[in-house]
């Protein structure tokens, strides 16, 4: 698990690697938590995109920063997350959540159902 967290034009991104479980989460949130309270960013990025697996303590993981950033005011995007992921993300419910950068193909899909 590792954690590079980089300043961008409109806030920060965390690009996250590794696997995601009750072991490496607390250090994830610890070191993205201290860029935000530092930064305040309009947008913080979670990128999964180097991550292989996920449990619910990466649910966790999302909601915790959606509810931080939020709080004052700022946007939380969840980027570059696998199939896989998105099933785990998906079964928890965060696709009712406005956290999408682009949404994944199966949210579109459930979007047009609902047209």
């Amino acid at each position: 698990m590792a954690v590079r967290i980089e300043p961008t034009a409109d806030g920060i991104t965390a690009w996250v690697s590794g696997e995601i479980d009750h072991h490496t989460a607390r250090v994830l949130r610890e070191r993205i938590d201290a860029a935000i309270a530092t930064k305040k960013p309009k947008v913080l990025r979670l990128d999964f995109s180097g991550v292989g697996f996920m449990d619910s303590s990466g649910i966790g993981l999302v909601m915790g920063r959606y509810r931080l950033v939020n709080a004052y005011g700022g946007v939380l995007r969840v980027v570059g997350a696998s199939d896989r992921l998105l099933r785990v993300m998906k079964l928890a419910g965060l696709e009712r959540l406005p956290v999408w950068e682009t949404p994944p193909v199966s949210i579109k899909r459930k979007e047009a159902r609902k047209v």
